[in-house]
């Protein structure tokens, strides 16, 4: 039985936009970036997160890793509660949860060399080794991300998108953390570069015992490297599942039209499917829908909708929906 790493409680991100509606003054708008997310990561495992852009998935990774606020609700890290912490006491937990970001080029410094950008977690959390010993550590991880020591005192502009994001890799990897959060790291990349850095984030996972949140739009890379999943609609969670429960029976329209839209090797199947389109755009967060967010878009729609939003229904233990109209397949 693995154990519980993670655990998030109706976590909301709320921020305050200026607002002209207010002639000759102005006031602010509650933009409600995540609004009442809750999951639980185990040790070894990997949560998928998907959802159309814009629907506040980066923002629930920074909000988890203390680069946003949190308006409220509650992450647990081992059992810790990190709202509650000293700033110092916090310090502590951040080598243990690091962050692979969706730019690779853009998420390193190009003034610095890559021994210098990987081994710059290493000062800040072990400042007690000398540079022999970071040196050290670093040629340790770079091998384990494929990247060959001779390539260490040069810099990130003479690198592919794959050899950067292989770096961005091992910095995150270099405090030997537990819980990695990756922001959508292939979607600047090549299809088969994009398979490769999966793959081996899979291999490391196997390798180091870690935790990975996957954040993606694409269903085809979340079903490939997640253990389970969590589908967001405009900063809400609409459902959540084992990676084959949830596409083996997806309950939420949303989930239904996502799944829908997945490309199918077979071109005869490919041409029978019957793609779910969703009506209108994304809703403003600024002025969400009232009761269910989604209810603008979705073809099953009832008057309880508008009225209040729905709340969480557990099907088989562990595959939860937030819909009063669900139905499966």
């Amino acid at each position: 039985m693995r154990d519980v790493i993670l655990k998030v409680e109706d976590l909301k991100v709320q921020f305050d936009i200026k607002s002209n509606k207010h002639f000759f003054d102005f006031g602010y708008d509650k933009l409600k970036a995540v609004d009442g997310v809750s999951f639980e990561l185990k040790q070894g495992e990997t949560l998928g997160i998907v959802g159309e852009s814009g629907c506040g998935k980066s923002t629930l990774a920074r909000a988890i890793i203390d680069l946003v606020p949190i308006t409220s609700g509650k992450v647990t890290f081992e059992g810790q509660d990190l709202n509650s912490m000293s700033e110092n006491k916090r310090w502590h937990y951040k080598k243990d949860i690091q962050m692979i970001f969706q730019d690779p080029l853009a998420s390193l410094d190009p003034r610095m060399t890559i021994g210098d950008i990987i081994s710059q977690p290493l000062l800040s959390f072990f400042p007690e080794l000398n540079k022999a010993q970071r040196k050290e550590k670093v040629l340790e991880v770079m091998k384990k991300v494929g990247l060959l020591p001779n390539v260490i005192n040069r810099y990130p502009h003479e690198f592919s998108g794959g050899q950067c994001q292989r770096i961005g890799i091992a910095r995150a990897l270099v405090t030997k953390p537990k819980l990695i959060i990756c922001d959508e790291p292939v979607s600047a990349l090549d299809v088969s570069i994009q398979a490769q850095v999966t793959n081996l984030l899979m291999d490391l996972q196997k390798e180091m015992n870690l935790s990975l949140i996957f954040i993606s739009h694409d269903l085809s890379v979340i079903k490939h490297i997640s253990h389970k999943i969590l589908v967001i609609y405009l900063g809400n969670m609409v459902e959540l599942a084992e990676k084959n429960d949830l596409f083996n029976n997806p309950l939420h329209p949303y989930n239904k039209a996502l799944i829908s839209a997945v490309p199918v090797a077979d071109p005869k199947l490919e041409r029978k499917k019957k793609i779910q389109f969703l009506d209108g755009d994304l809703p403003s967060p600024i002025n969400p829908p009232s009761g269910c967010v989604f209810r603008t878009r979705c073809p099953s729609v009832i008057d309880l909708c508008s009225v209040k939003k729905p709340e969480k229904t557990v099907i088989n233990n562990n595959h939860i929906v937030k819909c009063y109209n669900f139905q499966s397949y």
